[in-house]
């Protein structure tokens, strides 16, 4: 039986469904601002993304910590 990590909450969560999620909702130049990074304000996409944040732990580290940010936030109930 495979083991959970109820700890982790991006376990099983590819970074490329991170990042091609955080487009969808923000777009490039939002998410630029959000998370002041080259690979997404200067001709980004997806690959140049990955490439950069798989070699980058600081710069995936906060764009996990968006993505985390939006999940809850999206999971919320909305306030009558």
């Amino acid at each position: 039986m495979a083991q959970e990590h109820p700890r982790d909450p991006l376990h099983g969560i590819t970074l490329e469904k991170i990042v091609t999620e955080l487009v969808a909702h923000f777009g490039w130049p939002e998410l630029g601002e959000r998370v002041r990074i080259r690979c997404f304000t200067h001709d980004p996409s997806v690959s140049s993304s990955l490439k950069f944040l798989r070699k980058t732990p600081w710069a995936r580290a906060k764009v996990e910590e968006l993505y985390l940010h939006f999940v809850l936030k999206k999971d919320e109930p909305a306030a009558s």
